[in-house]
C-alpha cells in the first residue's frame, strides 16, 4: 500500500505542477521516485510538524495543493489543533497522510502507536476521513482526495496484510461501503476498515458472513450502512484503532437513529499496549487477531 501511495503521487504531481509533498522529516525511501521525478514538489519541513501545517495551509491559500505526510502519531495526532484552526476551519485543499496507524510501529512503543486517529479527526467539521484497506483503495483515496479539493486526512495502516481487490476499483462513491465478501443473509455482517477488512474476510469463512470495506469513516453513507443491516441479522465492526470514536461508533449512531439492529464494536480497547512486541504481538495483545476475532464474533452471536 505504500509503494501505491508512492506512486499515486508521482502521477498526480505530474499532472500538476501545484501539487507539492511536505514531510517532517519521514519518509525518505518512500519519496525517492517523487524527489528524483518532481524534485522542486518536495518540501522537507524537518521536525517540527505544527509549522508544517500552517505551511501547508499557506500554500494552499497561494493556489497549491499540498500533500502532508507524516507517521499518524504526529500527523495528525501531535498536529491536530493545527489541523482543526489552519485548515478545516476554512476549508483548503490539504490531504493529511498518517502513516504506520494502529500499531505498525510497534517496537517503538506507545509513542508511535496510533489508535486515536480516527477519534481526532473524525469530531472536526469540514476534514473527511478516509481508511484504504489496500493498494487499490489507496489508489482511488488518493484520486479521490485531490479532485474533491478539501480538507482530507488518508489513515494508512499495515501495509502487507493483502489485497482485498482482485482489480482496480470503478466505482468510488464517497461514503460508500465495499462489498468484499457475499455471505447468508442470515447471518452477522461485518464492516471493517484499513488492515481489519483482510481479517474480517478470514472471520467470515467461518460462519459464511457477509463483509464491506469502508474505506469512508467519514463521511460514512447512512443509506448503505442501513442496507447492510437490512440484509443481516446483525453487524460486526472491525477496527485496528480504539473502540471508542472510530468506525464501531460511526455505524452504532447511524443504526440508533435509522434502523436499530445490534451492532458489536470490535477495536482496541480503553487502554494502552502493556508490553512491547512484534506488530502481530500486540494484535493479539489487543485481541485484534484472527483468531481473537473469530472466537468473539462465534461466541456473540452464538455460531
Amino acid at each position: 500500500m505504500r509503494e501505491a501511495l508512492s506512486t499515486s503521487l508521482v502521477r498526480l504531481a505530474q499532472k500538476d505542477n501545484k501539487l507539492l509533498v511536505l514531510t517532517g522529516d519521514h519518509g525518505y525511501a518512500l519519496f525517492d521516485e517523487f524527489r528524483r521525478v518532481c524534485p522542486n514538489q518536495y518540501i522537507n519541513a524537518g521536525i517540527a510538524e505544527q509549522n508544517m501545517i500552517g505551511m501547508a495551509a499557506g500554500l494552499a491559500r497561494l493556489g497549491f495543493r499540498p500533500f502532508v505526510y507524516g507517521l499518524a502519531a504526529f500527523v495528525p495526532v501531535r498536529v491536530i489543533e493545527q489541523i482543526k484552526l489552519d485548515v478545516a476551519h476554512d476549508e483548503l485543499p490539504v490531504v493529511f497522510l498518517g502513516d504506520g496507524a494502529g500499531f505498525v510501529y510497534s517496537h517503538l512503543g506507545t509513542s508511535h502507536q496510533s489508535t486515536e486517529d480516527i477519534a481526532c479527526t473524525r469530531a472536526i467539521p469540514n476534514l473527511q476521513v478516509l481508511s484504504p484497506a489496500d493498494r487499490y483503495e489507496m489508489n482511488a483515496c488518493m484520486d479521490y482526495s485531490y479532485k474533491v479539493a478539501r480538507p482530507v486526512y488518508i489513515r494508512i495502516g499495515k501495509s502487507d496484510r493483502g489485497d482485498v481487490h482482485s482489480e482496480k476499483l470503478h466505482v468510488f462513491t464517497p461514503g460508500g461501503i465495499i462489498l468484499v465478501r457475499q455471505g447468508r443473509t442470515d447471518r452477522p455482517g461485518i464492516i471493517a476498515t484499513g488492515s481489519m477488512v483482510y481479517t474480517a474476510m478470514q472471520v467470515a469463512e467461518a460462519y459464511d458472513g457477509s463483509v464491506w470495506s469502508a474505506p469512508f469513516v467519514k463521511p460514512l453513507s447512512n443509506n448503505l450502512v442501513v442496507d447492510a443491516a437490512k440484509k443481516t441479522t446483525g453487524l460486526i465492526t472491525l477496527e485496528e484503532h480504539t473502540r471508542l470514536g472510530g468506525l464501531g461508533s460511526a455505524v452504532a449512531e447511524i443504526t440508533a437513529d435509522e434502523f436499530p439492529t445490534r451492532v458489536l464494536r470490535i477495536g482496541v480497547n480503553d487502554q494502552f499496549s502493556q508490553h512491547c512486541g512484534s506488530y502481530d504481538y500486540l494484535l493479539r495483545e489487543h485481541r485484534i487477531d484472527v483468531d481473537s476475532v473469530r472466537k468473539k464474533v462465534l461466541s456473540s452471536f452464538n455460531l
